[in-house]
């Protein structure tokens, strides 16, 4: 289940699906920075005034990006309670460690 953030000026849409904020469809982003934070704060703000966060290369509102932190949350919850996402993140780490171990 997808929830619905905006519209870009260019049609595509930016959605919260899973961790991830989406850009038409594809990960963008797995967390919303405040701008303060940024550090191409002013370029940002050159293209998107009206902007106080980010997502990856998305420019968000204040209300856009509550919404996106909110759903990303909610998101969150709802994986850390499913023995099937727990599982998947047990399998990712024991294969990154494998991995910088030199194990494959």
């Amino acid at each position: 289940m997808a929830t619905f953030i905006k519209m870009t000026r260019d049609g595509r849409r930016v959605e919260v699906s899973g961790l991830a904020v989406m850009l038409d469809g594809k990960p963008e982003s797995l967390e919303v920075t405040d701008l303060i934070n940024h550090p191409r704060k002013f370029q940002v703000l050159q293209v998107a005034p009206e902007a106080t966060h980010v997502a990856g290369r998305i420019a968000l509102t204040r209300e856009e990006a509550e919404l996106a932190r909110a759903a990303l949350y909610e998101n969150q919850t709802r994986a850390a309670a499913n023995p099937q996402a727990i599982n998947a993140r047990i399998q990712a780490a024991l294969n990154q460690r494998a991995w910088q171990e030199g194990i494959e």
